[in-house]
């Protein structure tokens, strides 16, 4: 399989743990974002639009957003599994992650920012007061539904990594990048620091990745 991505990237994260959870080999090609490359027209070709990552796998069209080629992924090599087989406890895993990728991390992605500062004028701080709430908020669900809910075990979802854990750790690594206060997060950070002792958690990190600074 080959990939379009970028270090920095959080979903581009997600689909590097699934693929050295399940034993995937790869080659992951990097798209600088920050001198928009992924604007150029032959990225756009790729991903009309115009986001990481975009994952090949054989012929057709590159299988695009981190969910659904976490599904793909689970779908065509089941060996290892990443969700769950109990119908309610595979819900639950999937609400989880979905509290990261389609309600927390589009609100922070650079070209939502780069949109507010600009056609707003928004000053560099207000922006990072906007993007601090949208990680508190989003840690916020998360820590109350797994300090809570009888589904959590040493991961999201019982002792096995799911789904939930890779859009987990993908939201907390960013927290780090934009001083998120995490003190009132206890459970999250537990599951966050049990994820990336994980060789293959800790192999994906963003800051191990070919253009992460140094």
């Amino acid at each position: 399989m080959t990939m379009y991505g970028n270090w920095r990237s959080a979903a581009a994260f997600r689909v590097r743990i699934a693929l050295n959870l399940k034993g995937i080999p790869y080659e992951e090609t990097f798209i600088d974002l920050d001198a928009g490359d992924q604007h150029k027209p032959e990225f756009r070709a790729i991903n009309p639009q115009g986001a990481v990552p975009a994952l090949f796998d054989g012929d057709g069209p590159p299988l695009t957003q981190s969910l659904a080629i976490l599904d793909y992924l689970e779908e065509t090599h089941p060996g290892v599994a990443l969700l769950p087989a109990e119908p309610r406890a595979r819900a639950r895993a999937r609400s989880l992650a979905q509290v990261v990728a389609c309600d927390t991390h589009p609100l922070y992605v650079p070209r939502v920012r780069t949109y507010l500062m600009e056609a707003y004028a928004l000053p560099r701080e207000r922006l990072m007061d906007f993007v601090r709430n949208a990680f508190t908020t989003g840690l916020t669900t998360l820590e109350t539904r797994l300090s809570a809910e009888d589904g959590t075990g040493r991961f999201c979802q019982g002792d096995a990594v799911s789904h939930a854990d890779l859009c987990l750790v993908s939201l907390w690594v960013g927290t780090g990048i934009f001083g998120v206060d995490t003190a009132p997060f206890p459970t999250v950070r537990r599951i966050a620091e049990t994820c990336l002792a994980e060789e293959a958690f800790a192999k994906a990190h963003p800051l191990r990745q070919p253009g992460a600074p140094r």
